[in-house]
């Protein structure tokens, strides 16, 4: 029998009475095995009345899954269901981060350091010099991460209070990876002249401004307004993190099968945040033969119906023209780069593409291909999953090259700075360890952060743009 796919993020805690039957715990895995479900800890929690209550972990596929299983536990006899709990829903109560203070505040003397009266000598050094701030106070170290709800994961446009849960687990990103120091910052509203005034007016506080889930073409303006306005580095992580780690996986695949970038035809599936942005890394790889595709086929100078973020993509794309189908363009294709929908390719598709393709297939949950469609017939397969291998994931880039620009205090994240930082994430794997199923670091590699810091340092220094020389800060 088929059983569905578990993973922990669906994983549930059953809290069961056993009688005193023999064989009954036995009686209870088998059950659970039955459906599939995938058994993690059994634990005794007490002993109530000769009576044995036991929690019993089990990954499943969902919550119609999960269903299962608690009806055929129900059914137990001389057994009790006491309740059930969602270890993903438990983890998250009450947010996931909180804040805590450096400094004991223990005595008197520590209080009036602290607090009044001796911090008014503090906020008067930085009235006389607002660049003391950064040494003065948490702003070298903090970042913003700001969303407005309208594009969230693969969920849409959910609003800020749902948006939160995604911006804290950012948040603990930051701090595990990088020494980073970020705050989420829900915004109720979707107006973009209200989303940039209200970012300014925050900035103060920050050395940096992530922003998150905000919906193109909306985020375009945004950023590129902000970048503008403020002194302090925007980056919209959605853009430019996942362009930068698809490169660091596209100059790796590159060694592999021996391709030059000059020479590669590419298809991007997907011309919204993050298909522009890795288009325009790819362009600054000397990659110029490129075809976007939306829902309407083949993006070409001239198409009808197309908003002024897709006319200035194609302006810079597809110098051929082409026009057509997924079917009729991915003829003779190396690279398709997939940051659109759920079974967008088929197996026909990857068959036409040139010899030894590469498919970065990284929408999510559910890519545009699973790589066991198309074990066989690619070279290079990634996807966005951590359940397969080369996983295309932004906590590569973001959490190091915020730490970088945090401590040489640049003022932008130019395009020299991100080319820089996805050389680092390749480099992190020596030749001699590449493989097709190993052109990029595990997320949980922690040379990573401290690499992509040091490029970002060494770029800006490079570039006359650091404001200070840097200092390592990754713990």
């Amino acid at each position: 029998m088929d059983y569905p796919t578990t993973s922990a993020s669906n994983a549930v805690t059953f809290r069961l009475k056993l009688g005193h039957s023999a064989g009954a715990l036995a009686k209870i895995t088998t059950a659970i095995a039955s459906l599939g479900g995938n058994i993690g800890a059994i634990d005794i929690i007490r002993v109530e009345d000769g009576n044995i209550i036991r929690d019993i972990t089990v990954e499943t596929s969902g919550e119609e899954h999960a269903e299962e299983i608690k009806s055929i536990l129900e059914g137990i006899k001389d057994t009790e269901l006491i309740h059930v709990s969602d270890r993903t829903l438990l983890m998250h109560l009450g947010g996931k981060i909180e804040v805590n203070s450096k400094i004991p505040i223990k005595t008197r003397d520590e209080l009036s350091m602290a607090y009044t009266p001796g911090v008014a000598k503090v906020c008067m050094a930085i009235h006389e010099d607002k660049s003391k701030a950064f040494n003065l106070t948490i702003k070298r170290n903090t970042v913003a991460v700001v969303s407005d709800g309208s594009a969230v994961l693969g969920l849409g446009n959910i609003g800020p209070e749902a948006a939160m849960p995604v911006m804290e687990g950012k948040a603990m990103l930051f701090k595990d990876f990088a020494g980073v120091d970020a705050f989420p910052i829900c915004l109720d509203t979707q107006d973009t002249e209200e989303i940039i005034s209200i970012v300014k007016s925050l900035a103060p506080t920050f050395g940096g401004i992530n922003l998150e889930d905000i919906s193109a073409p909306r985020c375009f303006e945004i950023e590129k307004r902000l970048d503008k306005e403020l002194n302090i580095p925007v980056f919209h992580d959605d853009q430019h993190g996942t362009a930068v780690v698809m490169i660091a996986a596209l100059i790796n695949a590159l060694k592999i099968t021996g391709k030059k970038a000059k020479d590669l035809k590419v298809i991007v599936l997907g011309v919204g945040a993050a298909g522009t942005a890795c288009t325009d890394m790819m362009l600054s790889m000397g990659i110029t033969d490129i075809i976007g595709l939306d829902r309407k086929g083949a993006i070409y100078e001239g198409r009808e119906s197309l908003n002024a973020a897709k006319e200035a993509y194609a302006q810079r794309t597809n110098p051929g023209k082409v026009a057509g189908t997924i079917s009729e363009v991915i003829k003779d294709i190396d690279v398709v780069v997939g940051v659109s929908g759920p079974g967008l390719l088929t197996l026909e598709h990857v068959k036409s593409m040139a010899k030894d393709p590469i498919i970065f297939a990284m929408s999510n949950p559910t890519p545009e291909i699973t790589p066991e469609e198309v074990e066989g017939h690619v070279e290079i397969m990634a996807t966005g999953r951590s359940d397969y291998p080369n996983q295309i994931n932004n906590v590569l880039c973001f959490p190091g090259l915020f730490r970088g620009a945090l401590d040489c205090q640049i003022d932008q994240i130019t395009e020299n700075i991100k080319m820089a930082a996805a050389q680092a994430i390749a480099n992190c794997i020596s030749e001699k360890d590449l493989s097709p199923s190993y052109i990029i670091p595990s997320v949980f590699d922690k040379s990573v952060a401290p690499a992509v810091a040091k490029a970002v340092t060494e770029e800006a220094k490079k570039a006359g743009i650091a404001r200070r020389s840097g200092f390592p800060r990754v713990r």
